[in-house]
């Protein structure tokens, strides 16, 4: 099988580790840089090259798009999609994860628990939005925010005042979300693949912090799941359309809550923690689902047994 990892970085552990995975299971990888890549857009042709040359043949591809790349990576994958490739995660399941606002209201209608989350666009209305989401401490995050970055914690109601000014006048899209102050700076990373988790961690805030990310200086732990957080975990993905995902919870007084849904999740922690091998459970999921014929290759076989 040919496989793509659309990556802007060949160096980064995740995709290192999936290209030597893919490697030793016997399959053929190629690490494309969605920004070099370009398309043509015309009726009935379907086109994308990379640095001057054609892209064809390619089975399955693997988006690793960062969030600075979102808008074109995922347009690049669209057209890879159009191509007929097989890829886990679709063009539209990566932006309804990477928009944490609308990840929440399909989680939400879905009935899936959360923390309370507020968000209003018109400065006059701050008061009353705060006021939705009850007394303070506060959490505020960037809509499209990763890795920790973007994401405040204010303690009093006046702080989150502040903060919302602050974020309105840089016109950024944020949100305000309730702390949930019995979890103690911890979470649990719940690495989904194919419709069940093969990895949980435990992640935990270094002192004085309140995000337990490990770009934060947070430390990780294998953790055993309850049945309830495994079944919301995978409920998570497959309400966005993720065949695979990294899902965020709280373990919280009311139960499991979904804290954010990534659809490009990190290798190197959750490997080091669990000592899990999930580079192979994902190149597993690329076999089981993309095999050997693309819708590509199917119309080229079309084309010559007409001539």
């Amino acid at each position: 099988m040919k496989i793509a990892i659309l990556s802007r970085n060949a160096r980064l552990y995740s995709t290192q580790r999936l290209i030597e995975v893919a490697r030793e299971r016997g399959h053929v990888v190629r690490v494309l840089d969605p920004l070099r890549c370009y398309v043509r857009i015309a009726p009935g042709e379907v086109e994308i090259r990379y640095k001057g040359k054609a892209l064809h043949d390619i089975d399955a591809t693997i988006p690793r798009i960062g969030t600075s790349s979102t808008f074109y990576g995922t347009a690049v994958l669209r057209q890879l999609e159009m191509m007929g490739v097989y890829t886990p995660n679709s063009s539209d399941a990566v932006l309804r994860a990477r928009d944490k606002l609308r990840c929440l209201q399909i989680l939400s209608a879905k009935g899936l628990d959360m923390p309370v989350t507020v968000f209003g666009d018109n400065p006059d209305d701050t008061t009353d939005v705060l006021e939705m989401l009850g007394p303070p401490p506060h959490v505020i995050k960037l809509n499209e925010g990763s890795q920790g970055t973007g994401v405040v914690l204010a303690e009093k109601r006046s702080a989150s005042q502040s903060v919302v000014e602050a974020f309105r006048g840089l016109y950024a899209n944020f949100l305000v979300q309730e702390f949930i102050a019995e979890a103690k700076g911890c979470d649990l990373r719940c690495f989904v693949v194919g419709g069940r988790v093969v990895a949980a961690m435990q992640r935990e805030a270094e002192p004085g912090e309140f995000r337990a990310n490990l770009h934060r200086g947070g430390t990780a732990v294998a953790a055993k799941l309850s049945p309830d957080e495994e079944r919301i975990a995978v409920s998570a993905a497959q309400a966005l359309g993720l065949g695979i995902a990294g899902v965020d919870l709280l373990r919280s007084n009311r139960g499991p809550l979904i804290l954010e849904v990534n659809a490009s999740p990190g290798l190197e922690g959750i490997e080091a923690a669990t000592a899990v091998n999930v580079s192979e459970e994902i190149i597993k999921y690329l076999e089981q689902h993309a095999g050997k014929g693309t819708k590509q290759k199917e119309r080229k076989n079309g084309d010559r047994s007409k001539k």
